[in-house]
């Protein structure tokens, strides 16, 4: 049943009360040892809904022009997703706001925010709306919860907030972790608060015609002390458990399958290192979708279908191109294509997307809402299957660390990332690893050229990097001593990630391009072995070093 906008009141006081008592809940009292636990009973039908075809998954966070013309405003947000052609399959909407309610609730107190205000005294539920608009598209239709977002100001961010903590958090210090957000991010090791979170999907889940939930650990990390992440995983495996049997029970109820998803980092050691237990997840049946990473290009898929083998859980790998990969953010479709061709070639069960861009450049000046790059809108028509992309033109790259300060611990802070790396003048070897999605050796025919490129900073006319592919000498076909890269700031440190493509370019800027010719037959399917040497730097001691910005596989096809 969806729910009706109705004016309701919200007694703080009261929920400040009720909130002091959750110490504990059902399910933790009567939890068993890890060891004696036996997986969550699912049906036939849940496991046809897990099996539903997802070839783009959108993770829409809709914090955007609140207050326009309503119907507009909803012509805005589907116009991708309208589009002909469009592989969109499945709609995740992220309206969570901290511990405020964006909907009707008697859990949370309503959000103030001066658009949804407008809506509001329309009569108009814009949850409930953009559920059945999407239903009424025949699109599966989540909601994405954020776990532990921050506070947030007038415009839906949490960017340039110094109010006070929530009340909630005020009146419950001991549930929150003083981390890099200063008024505390919530700590699943409290009874309370995850007792208080299941209270908030029930809700959702009895109101709202959803189809599944996805449980957002990506907002933020810390969700555990700092330092005890593993130590205390089973707190978080037990939020999980709590989670999946409250979806089951309202399932049950209007006899339709509520799966569950979590978004988790990109590899099976930030898992760990952000005490998330997706072993123990997987053999108790707990999770039916893993969304890996969110601004990350270089995903384990292999190591997660290890630890799931067996099991009904999809895998989807997530490109953010807001919080992008650093220095790639609103990149040419070439770049989308190389990422979607990797992900799928490693096994992909389903791509999603998240801060892409919702319209074209004219529905979006419709709405006052900034449009965005025009490789967003063909990559919905492409990257949902290995079959739109046969024989299309791909840029596979190497991914760098830093440019994300907003959390503490494993998650999209990429900092294991090999670039950008300083390469010394003293005649010693440095390989990375490239991947490279596409069957280059047996589509040789076809393929017009590929290059390996490298973006170098701080090196002169007299330096001379040598490289080998796959063990083999590559032969240098380019040498540019006047590229620009506006998302490159060297030798000034990188800045975060995230802003409106806001970058530009430096006249003064110093790179040097280098392009290397690439016999085809040189290229593996998956893993490649990119070397280098930087030759000796005449006048200088052995020990300077240039810095290797980018490493880049270009491929281009016969048109």
């Amino acid at each position: 049943m969806l729910h009706t906008i109705a004016k309701t009141h919200f007694n703080r006081r009261a929920f400040l009360a009720s909130t002091a008592g959750l110490l504990t809940s059902p399910a933790q009292r009567m939890m068993a040892q890890p060891s004696e636990r036996r997986g969550v009973a699912l049906s036939r039908q849940h496991h046809d809904a897990v099996n539903r075809r997802r070839r783009i998954v959108v993770q829409y966070d809709a914090w955007s022009q609140l207050g326009h013309d309503f119907e507009e405003w909803l012509d805005y947000r589907f116009d991708y997703i309208d589009e002909p052609g469009s592989q969109i399959d499945s709609v995740w909407w992220d309206l969570t706001a901290l511990a405020y309610a964006t909907y009707p609730s008697k859990v949370l107190e309503q959000i103030p925010q001066a658009g949804l205000d407008r809506w509001r005294k329309q009569g108009i539920d814009w949850v409930g709306r953009l559920v059945a608009e999407t239903k009424k598209r025949k699109l599966e239709c989540f909601w994405s919860h954020r776990l532990s977002e921050v506070e947030l100001n007038e415009e839906g961010t949490g960017a340039g907030w110094k109010g006070k903590p929530h009340s909630i958090k005020q009146a419950h210090s001991d549930w929150v972790i003083k981390a890099w957000w200063k008024q505390g991010l919530w700590n699943l090791a409290v009874p309370g608060v995850r007792e208080l979170k299941v209270r908030i999907l029930r809700e959702l889940a009895e109101n709202y015609d959803f189809d599944g939930f996805q449980l957002d650990f990506a907002r933020h990390v810390p969700c555990l002390p700092v330092g005890q992440q593993w130590e205390m995983r089973e707190q978080v495996t037990e939020f999980v458990r709590t989670v999946r049997l409250m979806l089951l029970e309202v399932a049950r109820k209007r006899d339709k399958p509520l799966l569950l998803a979590a978004r988790i980092p990109c590899n099976l050691e930030g898992c760990r290192q952000d005490g998330f237990d997706i072993a123990a997840w997987a053999r108790e049946n707990l999770i039916d979708i893993l969304t890996l990473g969110s601004r990350s290009i270089e995903c384990d898929i292999e190591g997660f279908r290890r630890v799931t083998r067996g099991h009904n859980i999809k895998l989807q790998p997530c490109h953010d191109d807001h919080h992008a990969t650093d220095a790639y953010q609103y990149p040419p479709i070439e770049f989308f294509r190389g990422v979607a061709a990797n992900w799928w070639h490693q096994g992909a069960d389903s791509i999603m997307t998240f801060n892409w861009k919702n319209a074209s450049l004219e529905m979006s000046r419709q709405v006052d809402a900034t449009p965005g790059p025009a490789s967003q809108r063909l990559a919905y028509h492409e990257i949902g299957s290995p079959r739109t992309l046969r024989k299309k033109d791909k840029v596979f790259v190497v991914q760098r660390r830093g440019g994300y300060p907003w959390a503490e611990g494993y998650f999209n802070r990429n900092e294991d990332a090999v670039l950008p790396l300083e390469l010394a003048g003293n005649g010693d070897a440095w390989s990375a690893q490239v991947r490279v999605g596409d069957n280059v050796r047996v589509n040789a025919k076809q393929i017009k050229q590929v290059l390996l490129r490298l973006v170098v900073f701080g090196a002169d006319e007299s330096d001379e990097i040598t490289v080998q592919l796959n063990g083999v000498w590559l032969v240098l076909a380019r040498r540019d001593e006047l590229w620009k890269d506006r998302q490159i700031f060297s030798p000034k440190p990188q800045p975060a990630s995230g802003g409106a493509d806001r970058w530009k370019i430096d006249p003064n800027q110093k790179l040097l391009v280098l392009d290397y010719q690439v016999a085809p037959r040189l290229c593996k399917l998956g893993r490649n072995q990119v070397t280098l040497r930087l030759g000796a730097r005449d006048g200088r001691t052995a020990s300077a070093s240039v810095k290797i910005e980018k490493i880049e596989v270009h491929l281009r096809y016969n048109q």
